[in-house]
């Protein structure tokens, strides 16, 4: 398939547009000057390694929320924006000062003050914080934790398109309610799986302590989700010990897919419930090394669908009861971008290692089905490998041995390369691939328009495996239409295959590939905090009744 020469002008004129806004001065957006001038060390005040060296330690910590709009300050002076600071409710200090790894008369600690503001960057209700240090006498620092709130009510109406099926939503959920940081929320959502009303409450710190206490329960059209955790994490890089509960119980209807369409139908009744406590000795010499035991039951039953065909090829139940042992290396290394895989927000990203190993063993002594070791591993790290080129890799693995054999082995792996061309213009390429061994009859690796595959029907392929190669020219505006969104653009090119044939499915096609543009657009005043993708894709493989032009429209975390 030859690219139509309508696109073909529009990727021409979005290169030429964004060489040009690389000529003009690069000036943030209207609302983002937020904390680039305001987040600098004051003159004369040592560095961190002398304050440390002295023994400095912390002296009064001083709290400033910023307005939602910076009303005849950052922002223009509107009615609109008066009014949304009347009615929005802001974070209370006491809820940011929670989340603080320091207190006043602690001795001065750079890497806890850093940490401090990756935390408070990680809430959806904040849209940006910082700490700096003020003032120094007396071996004293004054800091100034300075945060801005984000929209934090969010009532409307939802859509989204991929794939070629449509999803779409009503929701009423407050992700910062009364100012404590709690999430609040009830909502109805309708995509090609299945109808769902669902009410959520989550505490990410239950009575002012790092207890995460999540509640969800959903009515949906094929069954229900009921889930309940209540977890200690590790929730710094010095934390000491963590512990948690986690139960979930869900019945379903599962699909699977060949060409985009369904072919099988059955019901799954999934029941897990674990418990975990984990230890550390805390951040010695740039590394966290934690160490934790659990036991976890993982039960699954199947079962023709009610009122839907027969199922054609039914998985076999599967019940796993094992107590298991996990270790964990976290390296203290983190860095800090705008215009990378967000619009002009500060991005914490990690260029450490991650590391971690986990081993279990299920026996029918303790309930099981069948004797198997459980494995699960996982491995990230990042490099700079030159002042605007920078990598990210991870790779994981899990799978059972059972009677001297891998069960359902799944390894995946993922790279990511970013080179920054200029403030507002990024080249970013992904490689991503997966490799199942023995699986389970009812697991599925699926290629298609859901998956990254833009112009192809969503679930379009399922195989043993997959690889996926996408490459996005990136451009970040300082447009932002009624002090509203951040608006960005990407011309890209997917390229993918799926291979090893499942039960039930056609022989892969071979490589796939599509090209397209796309609009981003930032919604930094929102707590959603995502970003709003709409790409027009052009498949150039695939069977003849694929579409010529797939439009996809959806939210995701990333550009």
């Amino acid at each position: 398939m030859t690219m139509p020469r309508s696109l073909t002008i529009l990727l021409l004129s979005l290169s030429f547009a964004a060489a040009a806004a690389d000529e003009a001065p690069i000036l943030p957006s209207v609302s983002s000057r937020s904390y680039q001038a305001d987040d600098q060390r004051p003159a004369g005040l040592p560095d961190d390694a002398t304050l440390e060296a002295s023994g400095a330690r912390i002296g009064q910590v001083m709290f400033r929320n910023l307005e939602l709009f910076d009303v005849g300050g950052r922002d223009q002076d509107s009615v609109l924006f008066r009014l949304g600071n009347r009615l929005h409710i802001k974070t209370r200090d006491a809820t940011i000062a929670n989340q603080l790894l320091f207190r006043e008369g602690d001795p001065y600690n750079a890497s806890a003050i850093a940490e401090s503001a990756r935390i408070l960057r990680s809430r959806r209700y904040l849209r940006d914080a910082f700490i700096r240090p003020v003032a120094y006498r007396d071996n004293f620092v004054d800091l100034e934790v300075t945060t801005q709130d984000v929209w934090s009510f969010n009532p409307g109406l939802s859509f989204g398109r991929s794939g070629g099926k449509n999803s779409t939503g009503f929701e009423l959920e407050e992700l910062n309610l009364f100012g404590l940081g709690s999430r609040l929320g009830i909502g109805f959502k309708s995509d090609a799986d299945r109808d769902s009303t669902t009410i959520k409450f989550r505490d990410p710190q239950l009575g002012s302590s790092w207890w995460d206490l999540l509640t969800e329960y959903s009515d949906n059209s094929d069954g229900r989700l009921a889930e309940l955790s209540l977890i200690r994490p590790f929730y710094s890089l010095d934390s000491r010990w963590a512990a948690g509960i986690e139960l979930r119980d869900e019945l379903r209807v599962d699909s699977r897919y060949d060409l985009g369409e369904k072919i099988d139908q059955y019901e799954t009744q999934a029941r897990m419930a674990s418990a975990h406590w984990g230890h550390s000795k805390g951040l010695r010499d740039g590394w966290a090394r934690r160490y934790s035991f659990g036991a976890t039951v993982d039960d699954h039953e199947f079962a023709d669908a009610p009122g839907l065909a027969a199922t054609r090829l039914l998985p076999g139940n599967r019940r796993l009861v094992y107590p298991w042992v996990a270790a964990e290396w976290v390296q203290d290394r983190f860095a800090t971008a705008r215009n990378r895989d967000q619009i002009d927000r500060i991005e914490d990203y990690s260029l450490g290692w991650n590391l971690r190993a986990q081993l279990g063993y299920a026996s029918t002594g303790f309930g099981s089905d069948r004797n198997a070791v459980v494995l699960n591993g996982s491995a990230s790290t990042g490099y700079e490998l030159t002042s605007r080129q920078s990598v990210l890799l991870s790779a994981e693995a899990t799978g059972r041995m059972e009677e001297g054999s891998l069960a359902n082995g799944l390894l995946g792996a993922e790279a990511r390369y970013y080179f920054r061309q200029s403030p507002r213009r990024l080249l970013f390429m992904g490689l991503t691939a997966t490799a199942g061994s023995n699986l389970d009859t009812d697991a599925q690796i699926l290629l298609g328009g859901d998956s990254g595959l833009r112009g192809y029907p969503l679930r379009y392929q399922s195989g043993t495996g997959r690889w996926m190669f996408t490459a996005e020219q990136r451009m970040f505006s300082n447009w932002f239409p009624f002090q509203l969104f951040n608006v960005g653009g990407a011309v890209f090119f997917d390229m993918g295959e799926s291979f090893g044939r499942r039960p039930l499915s056609t022989e892969p096609q071979g490589v796939l590939k599509d090209v397209g543009v796309g609009l981003r657009l930032g919604n930094g005043r929102s707590g959603q905090g995502n970003l709003v993708h709409i790409d027009v894709a052009f498949p150039l493989d695939g069977d003849s009744s694929i579409r010529g032009m797939q439009v996809v429209v959806e939210t995701k975390q990333r550009f």
